[in-house]
């Protein structure tokens, strides 16, 4: 049987790539499960489509350019930037004709819409609206903590956190560069002159804020990974908790959080049979949650949520990734969960590869039994 190739869609300049320590890995799993797997970047599609230029790794573990026949299946990386690349992956996604694993999931509004929708998801979806100033208004008449996010950020940047106090409007975040920005404002209408220059440059929502402090002074989520297996059936991979650094906005791992085993972190604060429901919750949401995107957006191959879990035990969405990094594993010290959470997006790939050709050879077949 022909070795499969998988391609990996990814940002690329020159032997540069968005992921490099993570696509080594990716590479060496394809490997050691029976695939060829390469990088590509939208240019290096050659001979409409015929062919590829793909990138893998020589015998020194440098990347080498290679030219490949059409991969059998794409696993897309190409994650968001806002940039004219971006612009041009975009584009090359609407018109390219692979066997995709996943297809594009749209910004945080419109995936709050289309969960929204499906009224089995309503009792873990925050308030969320589109932030404009009527709307950022109302939300902080409604609620003391607030949170404010671009449509399409990724990694903690640019996100606000507004909580009042006794003393006025608290205002933590993190900028585009990930720096830590802190102030406290005493009148509303300060906070919205604030705000708006905040939310300035792109779209944004306005979300309620949680009280998610199980921990002092820290933010605190679980990140839960959900992906496709080798069989084409969803599996929760793991999860792991999040906790931030002091008086961080957020809670994510490349902004000075730490990660800690699920049980071992519910435990002390909920006992252990409430803990053990909470973790069915958060796996019945994951699944839930992949249910409902897929069905409205197509075929998909993981997602990586945030769920936040508050005072009370109760989990709410706070986020979906259809592109996240799985490092809370290695974080935790999970070798097993972090290694098959590299290799499970290329187990489906082949898995696609494979029905979709067998598929197309009992067409064939189909095709000349009838001429007969």
């Amino acid at each position: 049987m022909k070795r499969p190739t998988i391609g990996v869609l990814t940002w690329r300049e020159g032997k540069r790539f968005a992921e490099p320590a993570y696509f080594r890995r990716l590479l060496r799993a394809g490997q050691e499960l029976g695939s060829t797997v390469f990088l590509f970047s939208p240019k290096d599609v050659l001979a409409q489509g015929k062919q590829v230029r793909g990138f893998i790794l020589d015998a020194n573990g440098n990347w080498q350019a290679r030219i490949f026949d059409r991969p059998d299946a794409v696993f897309d990386r190409y994650r968001y930037t806002p940039t004219q690349a971006f612009k041009d992956y975009v584009a090359f996604r609407r018109t390219s004709n692979f066997l995709y694993a996943n297809n594009r999931l749209a910004n945080k509004w419109r995936v709050h819409e289309v969960l929204y929708r499906d009224e089995r998801m309503h009792r873990w979806l925050p308030e969320t609206f589109l932030y404009n100033r009527a709307n950022f208004v109302k939300m902080l008449g409604r609620h003391s903590f607030l949170y404010v996010k671009p449509l399409n950020g990724t990694g903690g940047r640019n996100i606000l956190c507004i909580e009042k106090t006794d003393q006025g409007y608290r205002l933590l975040g993190r900028d585009r560069q990930r720096s830590k920005i802190s102030t406290v404002v005493k009148q509303a209408d300060a906070v919205l002159r604030y705000v708006d220059r905040w939310t300035r440059a792109e779209k944004y929502i306005v979300q309620q804020g949680l009280r998610l402090q199980l921990v002092p002074k820290r933010a605190v989520d679980m990140r839960l990974l959900i992906q496709k297996d080798g069989n084409g059936d969803w599996r929760v991979t793991g999860h792991g908790m999040r906790v931030g650094g002091e008086r961080s906005a957020t809670s994510n791992l490349h902004g000075g959080g730490k990660a800690m085993i699920v049980p071992e972190f519910l435990r002390p604060r909920f006992g252990d049979a409430r803990t053990m429901e909470i973790v069915r919750d958060c796996e019945q949401l994951a699944y839930q949650t992949a249910e409902s995107l897929e069905n409205h957006f197509g075929r998909m191959v993981e997602f990586g949520l945030d769920i936040g879990i508050d005072v009370n035990g109760r989990a709410w969405l706070i986020e979906v990734n259809p592109k996240p990094a799985r490092e809370v594993f290695r974080e935790m010290g999970a070798v097993q969960q972090y290694k098959q959470a590299i290799s499970r997006p290329i187990e489906y790939a082949m898995y696609l590869a494979r029905t979709k050709g067998q598929e197309e050879k009992e067409k064939k077949y189909s095709r000349v039994s009838a001429r007969r």
